[in-house]
């Protein structure tokens, strides 16, 4: 489903990623594990088309999207969504208008609907009209997910989405959101420096070891 091949990446000169290979099959979720500065973040940026790379390759459902480190396809024709830490919601937008953004092609029936579907999936039915002050942290990372898989993307890329959660509510959250994914069926991955959180989410582990990914 998702392939990347001999993936460099090196900044101010340093190299942090060296024939990086990664093979992500259909419906899977694969956690990409490394310390601060490993390059795991870069690596699903390149994948995103939102970082550039001095080699590296990236097929996704049989399309190239980029070759030999230059992107073939922009980010936002790539099929792809994202979840970042810091939530990334627009704060003078409502969950509703924060969940439709990237469907304003659709009728105002059809985005309606979407959006219901999708507050109804992270359960959080009803809260339409809310603003990003008045959720919760766990809150506000669920509408970023929901406005993630608007689009039906074919990937899913999670940056270090639950680190800016306390335990309580990130352990409770790691498992909403498997949950979420699985139901959809949604190809992702994670990234993380926290091991035990990449064992509760991912169905495969790879880590960062000098500038390589090895599979556990």
């Amino acid at each position: 489903m998702l392939s990347v091949s001999n993936l460099s990446i090196s900044f101010d000169e340093s190299q942090v990623l060296e024939g990086f290979n990664l093979s992500v099959e259909s419906g899977d979720i694969f956690a990409l594990l490394g310390d601060s500065g490993s390059g795991k973040s870069s690596a699903l940026r390149f994948i995103a088309g939102l970082e550039n790379a001095m080699n590296g390759s990236v097929v996704l459902d049989g399309a190239d999207l980029s070759l030999n480190g230059v992107h073939s396809v922009k980010p936002e024709l790539r099929e792809i969504g994202m979840v970042f830490q810091d939530y990334a919601l627009f704060p003078h937008m409502t969950v509703f208008q924060n969940i439709s953004f990237g469907i304003d092609h659709l009728s105002k029936k059809s985005k309606t609907e979407k959006v219901a579907s999708l507050l109804e999936l992270i359960s959080l039915k009803g809260i339409e009209k809310k603003y990003p002050h008045q959720l919760s942290g766990g809150e506000q990372q669920r509408v970023s997910l929901a406005r993630a898989l608007a689009n039906s993307p074919k990937l899913l890329l999670l940056d270090e989405p639950f680190s800016s959660l306390d335990k309580s509510h990130r352990d409770e959250l790691v498992k909403d959101v498997r949950s979420i994914l699985k139901k959809q069926s949604v190809t992702s991955i994670l990234v993380t420096h926290d091991e035990a959180e990449a064992k509760a989410f991912a169905d495969k582990i790879g880590k960062i070891e000098k500038k390589q990914l090895f599979i556990n």
